[in-house]
């Protein structure tokens, strides 16, 4: 996924009494399909809306920044205005962060590879790319993410894991071989998104067991933090830049620091505590084509016809990757 985190699935809970309460009047049903004190069916949709629009448009920004800053300039001056909007938000839902000194560990090799490697590859990928076809290629880290689960978290290797992979790295080779503009140019673009994915599917396997002794938004501020640290050697670039950007661009970076950064993260997490893990991530699937949209709309640009191919094919290796096998009940056998 293109996002910043993911935070634990935590459903509403409920509280049993053994003594049943004494009514003091009617009391109305909730809603059919829905707990009581669960928030309007509305509002998670809208999270989820919000995040996937945020997210797309992260990509077209990135695109149209790519003439005012470089991208170790702009990765730097977006974490740092996301560590800034992500402290605040940390502090005020959470409290300070108290990781232990192993998960602080985790947290800084994330920041390193999450925020720093994956923010500099995708930026410069983007130089080189369209903002949609950087989107479809982004999209393949849910099979990344699979196939480290079954090395490092001993998840188990099935067979569709196996032929959404080929699937997905079929596509990639669809996206490589499509004839944009730009020739050899495209294909280093091509291959700086796949290491930002890789990364992503990386830090992802390695944020997993954080999520159970730590608030996701202090992981997430933590990593940003981190990330913004490791790209301070292109401050001096940052400086020079913004000095010579138009207001509107350093709006923008201003924009993925605050929006597709700390908001969507957080809409994301409300989305996730109201909804199952799994029906959340099909979701993602919505971000290259709404990037897509976005990209005609406001750069006037789109991927190469071949691409629209390797992309659909992506998605369907990632989704062949995420089905789970299905477990027959045995039937009773028969008495001699």
């Amino acid at each position: 996924m293109s996002g910043v985190g993911a935070a634990p699935y935590a459903g509403p809970v409920s509280t049993t009494s053994s003594a049943p309460a004494r009514s003091t009047g009617p009391t109305p049903d909730p809603r059919p399909g829905q707990p009581a004190g669960a928030p309007p069916a509305w509002l998670p949709v809208t999270a989820v809306a919000v995040t996937l629009l945020l997210w797309a448009s992260a990509f077209v920004a990135i695109r149209y920044l790519g003439d005012d800053f470089s991208p170790g300039a702009l990765s730097l001056g977006r974490l740092l205005v996301g560590a800034v909007a992500l402290g605040i938000a940390a502090l005020v839902s959470k409290g300070l962060p108290r990781p232990s000194r192993g998960d602080l560990l985790r947290i800084v090799v994330i920041g390193l590879l999450w925020f720093g490697v994956y923010n500099v590859a995708l930026n410069d990928g983007e130089r080189r790319v369209d903002a949609g076809t950087a989107a479809m290629l982004i999209q393949v880290s849910p099979v990344l993410i699979a196939l480290l689960a079954t090395l490092f978290l001993s998840e188990r290797f099935s067979i569709f894991l196996g032929l959404g992979l080929a699937l997905a790295f079929g596509g990639v080779a669809l996206i490589g071989l499509s004839g944009s503009p730009g020739g050899d140019r495209d294909l280093l673009g091509v291959a700086l998104c796949v290491v930002s994915a890789v990364v992503y599917a990386v830090s992802a396997i390695l944020q997993k067991p954080l999520m159970a002794r730590n608030a996701a938004v202090h992981v997430t501020w933590l990593a940003c933090t981190v990330g913004a640290v490791v790209c301070l050697p292109f401050a001096g670039q940052l400086v020079r830049q913004t000095a010579d950007a138009p207001a509107s661009s350093i709006l923008w970076v201003v924009y993925l620091g605050v929006f597709p950064t700390a908001i969507a993260f957080t809409t994301y997490a409300y989305a996730l505590t109201h909804m199952s893990a799994s029906s959340l991530g099909v979701t993602t699937y919505l971000v290259p084509p709404l990037t897509i949209v976005m990209g005609l709309l406001f750069l006037s640009e789109a991927p190469p016809t071949m691409a629209y191919a390797g992309g659909a094919l992506a998605l369907v290796g990632v989704a062949v990757a995420r089905r789970k096998k299905r477990t027959l009940a045995r039937r009773p056998t028969p008495a001699a």
